[in-house]
């Protein structure tokens, strides 16, 4: 992945994990994997789990500690009702920045 990407994928991290919570609850590493999957596959491990404290710090998810087969009991995230609003927000936000971009691509103001 080039340092554009990164760039861009900064922005926009924290929709896209809200987007993959927004379907079905999981832990860290399940979202990592579903985003490997989707061909994000230069993103470490770590960046997801920062992200994850920072979403569940801002109230955005809800998270449950499930008992795991290794180790410590496991978080699993889902969206609430303020992550539910603040995602909408942030496909709102998207589409009018895909609108533009696509205008400016066509050579039109």
């Amino acid at each position: 992945m080039g340092k554009q990407m990164t760039e861009m994928l900064k922005g926009t991290l924290e929709g896209i994990v809200l987007a993959i919570l927004s379907v079905q609850s999981a832990y860290g590493y399940e979202i990592t994997a579903r985003l490997r999957e989707m061909g994000f596959s230069d993103i470490a491990e770590g960046t997801i789990y920062a992200l994850l404290v920072r979403i569940e710090q801002r109230g955005l998810v809800g998270v449950e500690k499930v008992p795991s087969e290794k180790g410590p009991p496991r978080k699993v995230y889902s969206l609430n009702t303020q992550g539910r609003e603040y995602l909408e927000e942030f496909w709102m936000t998207w589409s009018f920045l895909v609108e533009r971009l696509q205008q400016l691509r066509e050579g039109g103001s």
